[in-house]
């Protein structure tokens, strides 16, 4: 059986996972100011920004710590 991930690599993987979740907030915060004129792209592009944010806040950080779950014994 696989041994548990070490502390080293816990570490790694939790700075991922809030790596993915701050990304997604400045996708999120960059769409907004999209949206509201303060940056100039078209407003699709500020939708499409806005749900890749959220899926990064939301999904992917579970996705990941899924998929990194030690398994039971």
């Amino acid at each position: 059986m696989a041994d548990p991930a070490s502390d080293e690599a816990a570490r790694n993987r939790w700075m991922v996972i809030n790596a993915v979740r701050i990304g997604g907030v400045v996708m999120v915060i960059v769409a907004i100011l999209i949206l509201r004129g303060v940056v100039p792209q078209p407003a699709w592009a500020g939708y499409v920004i806005l749900a890749v944010g959220i899926v990064d806040v939301f999904l992917v950080p579970t996705l990941l710590a899924r998929k990194w779950r030690t398994p039971p014994r």
